[in-house]
């Protein structure tokens, strides 16, 4: 048997495969998920430890084109705080609350994942 550590999307895995006779490949069996490390810092500026509590997450995966907003900007519910494009389109990911952006944890030029948090809100 040997045993992986494999990371996808920023989760952690140990995986172990056993070695099985050479006909075909072996069968991996995935254990249980181990801790994750230490979150990643914000790609944008952001002051150190500002999370807020309001999550602004990606409804899609896509590649980030464009930020609107910045920490600290008092925004509206509806207004457009950064441009998504998803299938060669553009989307204006909104503020769903009225508030101040407490941070933009992407960049312009990121991949992100569905239900990636894209900023924060207080």
């Amino acid at each position: 048997m040997k045993n992986y550590t494999i990371t996808v999307n920023g989760n952690v895995y140990e995986v172990t495969v056993e070695e099985g006779p050479s006909t075909g490949a072996a069968a991996p069996r995935a254990a249980a998920p181990a801790p994750k490390a230490a979150p990643a810092a914000p790609k944008a500026a952001a002051p150190a430890g500002a999370a807020g509590s309001v999550a602004v997450t990606a409804p899609m995966p896509g590649k980030i084109l464009g930020i609107k907003g910045e920490a600290g900007q008092a925004v509206k519910k509806g207004d457009a705080i950064i441009i998504l494009e998803a299938m060669k389109m553009e989307n204006e990911i909104v503020a769903p609350s009225d508030g101040t952006i407490a941070s933009i944890n992407v960049a312009v030029g990121d991949s992100v994942e569905a239900g990636a948090t894209l900023a924060t809100l207080n």
